[in-house]
Formats: C-alpha cells, sequence, structure tokens
C-alpha cells in the first residue's frame, strides 16, 4: 500500500494554511509534520502550536515526527493539537516502551522512526507487544 504524506516543511510558511489545503485536494493520504528542537537534529522547526493551527484546515491523518531528545514532554501537547500519530526515535527515548505507551494511552498510533547507523533489530521486541 503506497501512502502519499507531503510535509508540511517544504510548504511557504508565509501561506501554510493554503498549501495545506491545497495538498488535502491534491488527494494527499496523510500531512506529515517534521519536529526537530535543534538538538537531537541540528535544525528547528515546529511546535503544537502550528499543529493545532492547521488541524482545522484539514480532515486528513496527521503524522507527526518528533526529531527531538527526551520526546515525553512533547508527545501529549502534539495530540492535544491534533496528532493522529507520533514517531519517536528510540534513540532518543529513556524507556521506548514507556513512551510508546503515553502515546497509545494518549490516543494517537504509535510509530518508530530510527537513524540510520541504528539496527532495525532494535525495534524487533516491540513489534509483539505494540501491534
Amino acid at each position: 500500500m503506497t501512502l502519499v504524506a507531503p510535509s508540511i516543511l517544504s510548504a511557504d510558511f508565509s501561506r501554510l494554511g493554503d498549501e495545506v489545503d491545497a495538498v488535502t485536494r491534491a488527494g494527499a493520504d496523510w500531512i506529515h509534520v517534521d519536529v526537530m528542537d535543534g538538538h537531537f537534529v541540528p535544525n528547528i522547526t515546529i511546535g503544537p502550536l502550528v499543529v493545532h493551527a492547521i488541524r482545522g484546515r484539514s480532515p486528513k491523518f496527521f503524522d507527526v515526527h518528533l526529531m527531538v531528545e527526551d520526546p515525553d514532554p512533547h508527545i501529549p501537547r502534539f495530540i492535544e493539537a491534533g496528532a493522529d500519530q507520533v514517531a519517536v526515535h528510540p534513540e532518543a527515548c529513556d524507556d521506548f516502551a514507556a513512551t510508546l505507551r503515553l502515546i497509545r494511552d494518549g490516543g494517537a498510533k504509535i510509530s518508530a522512526a530510527i537513524n540510520p547507523e541504528t539496527a532495525l533489530s532494535l525495534l524487533d521486541r516491540f513489534w509483539v507487544r505494540f501491534a
């Protein structure tokens, strides 16, 4: 199954609402939101206020990718802002299983993202538990 999930990071931020409207009308399946904190990755991007601001512009599935150190304090705020799914990096979590539970218990779908140098096998023990 192929999904189209344009990232708002590639949008013209001066017209963000209109850009979300345009990809929604064009048939995007999801809206992808890249969140970077300047620590886990060098770039700094957006926060929950932006997700909240565009949530009303599209009924599409909002996929929020947290590229942040210590994602746990941020997760409830992004779910409240409208995230349908939250992706976290196990490399950024003190207790990856607890972080996944926090996402699931908050009402969002869980997703894992790993850095290229991380072995995919790191995720093996979580698939059965959270599937």
